[in-house]
């Protein structure tokens, strides 16, 4: 495969993973980074890329969705108390938007909550970058 679609296809993985989809943005940059054929700062930059946009479109699905349902149909209790975590925490609880399983549903409500949108765009990228370093650093 070319470097370009290498990196395509790690800016999709990236953006997949980031949404409510499943992904597995993380094993496919691994592999890549262990096959030594890319520059690893072009590999994170498209999947931190991806994934910041996935998060950024997560985020923004809420704030549309929060225009047709208020934050009273919030009533499961795991809805709950993501809301009162990030009603507690505000922005800076999306620092945790990269976490699986969790991360989605964060952004999705700060959306819902309407947190600050570039501040939150900052954070949610912050987050996200700061994860893929990690892993690039391991290799």
């Amino acid at each position: 495969m070319t470097e370009t679609g290498s990196l395509l296809t790690l800016f999709i993985s990236g953006f997949v993973s980031a949404t409510l989809l499943p992904g597995g943005s993380e094993a496919l940059l691994a592999w890549q980074l262990s096959t030594g054929e890319y520059n690893p700062w072009s590999l994170w930059f498209a999947v931190t890329t991806g994934n910041a946009l996935g998060g950024i479109l997560t985020f923004v699905m809420g704030w549309v969705i929060a225009t047709y349902y208020p934050l009273k149909a919030l009533n499961k209790p795991g809805q709950l108390r993501a809301k009162q975590w990030l009603e507690r925490f505000g922005p800076l609880s999306l620092l945790m938007s990269w976490l699986p399983i969790i991360g989605d549903p964060l952004c999705l409500v700060a959306g819902w909550l309407k947190f600050n949108l570039y501040l939150s765009f900052f954070i949610i990228c912050l987050g996200k970058a700061v994860r893929y370093l990690l892993i690039v650093g391991i290799f």
